[in-house]
């Protein structure tokens, strides 16, 4: 399928994980796709990759904790292509940190601006280019089942509900001018993060219907998805890509 021919998207942390599988998802069915990450060598290896596959592509270092970065990141993109119709926010983290009494005000002002204002920034620099695309706009953010029930981590978990929220009045706000907003909720996705932790994601693997873990590709494809004319009247909407982990529930997610 080509269901991005012609159309341009950002994905932001898109040198990594997650992201690097959106965009190489994306560019597999047709989008010119900018690379955005931190990790500007990282970005720049994705870039190349998909150009080597014959994709129109450009990696711009962008931190999504900085207003002037995510501009000037977006205004890049647009600058490469001429437009901009898809813009994949997959930028965000969490991290180990003390438990709920003594978790300081710095770890959750810092976690609640990478992955909830860090978003905002990306949507409010993209949003009159999206605005603007030819066959409507459309934005997905990856958020996380932690924002859908609990699993821990109060601020990044709070963060990502409030995710849910800000997309729903967003797509409220903006579906009359033809703009979509919606998110995927990954449960435990084999990323960096889990480097060296085979023993943890095996015994995390039991605790999804499924039987494992998720892949980056389980999410990208979600992702391109909810981004293309495929869902063209879907918007609003949270898209859970969890292994049956929330359906199964509470006793068996801390069994």
């Amino acid at each position: 399928m080509r269901r991005f021919d012609g159309r341009a998207a950002l994905v932001t942390g898109g040198g990594h994980g997650i992201g690097r599988a959106s965009a190489h998802r994306l560019a597999s069915e047709g989008a010119s796709v900018t690379v955005a990450d931190l990790d500007l060598a990282a970005a720049q290896a994705v870039a190349d990759e998909l150009g080597k596959a014959g994709t129109a592509a450009v990696a711009v270092r962008c931190d999504v904790r900085d207003r002037s970065s995510v501009e000037a990141a977006t205004a890049r993109a647009v600058d490469e292509f001429d437009r901009l119709d898809v813009l994949v926010n997959t930028a965000g983290g969490g991290g180990r940190h003390p438990d709920f009494p003594d978790t300081d005000d710095s770890v959750w002002e810092a976690l609640l601006d990478l992955n909830l204002v860090g978003v905002v920034r990306c949507i409010r620099a993209a949003l009159p280019h999206l605005l603007a695309a030819p066959e409507g706009g459309s934005v997905v953010t990856i958020s996380s089942v932690n924002g859908m029930a609990t699993f821990g981590s109060e601020p990044y978990s709070a963060a990502k509900s409030g995710l849910q929220i800000l997309t729903a009045n967003l797509a409220a706000k903006y579906g009359p001018q033809g703009v979509r907003f919606n998110l995927v909720a990954p449960g435990t996705i084999r990323t960096r993060v889990w480097d060296d932790q085979a023993d943890s994601l095996a015994r995390l693997a039991r605790l999804y219907p499924l039987g494992r873990v998720g892949e980056p590709d389980d999410v990208a494809a979600a992702v391109a998805f909810l981004a293309s004319g495929d869902a063209a009247w879907i918007t609003g909407t949270v898209l859970p890509v969890d292994g049956g982990i929330l359906s199964a529930g509470p006793t068996r997610s801390r069994s």
